[in-house]
């Protein structure tokens, strides 16, 4: 079952590479970008068929390791 895991900076939380984006994004005359904030995605391929299952053990990876929950919010989908 295919899960994705998406890690996003928490709210408050500085994000010098969505500056830097922003910044360059500006410079190739896009003003009408307010913000940028980067994040990452992480796809898995897990050997299970309960959705459940599968979403319970992709929260506890990405409690484990694949988010710094101190500054890092986690979203956990199924893709089936």
């Amino acid at each position: 079952m295919k899960v994705r895991v998406t890690v996003s900076l928490k709210d408050g939380v500085l994000d010098p590479q969505g500056k830097a984006i922003s910044h360059a994004l500006h410079v190739l005359e896009f003003p009408e970008v307010r913000e940028v904030r980067t994040g990452k995605v992480i796809e898995l391929d897990l050997e299970e068929t309960d959705p459940g299952r599968a979403e319970q053990r992709a929260r506890q990876m990405a409690e484990n390791l694949l988010a710094n929950q101190v500054i890092e919010d986690f979203v956990v989908e199924i893709l089936k």
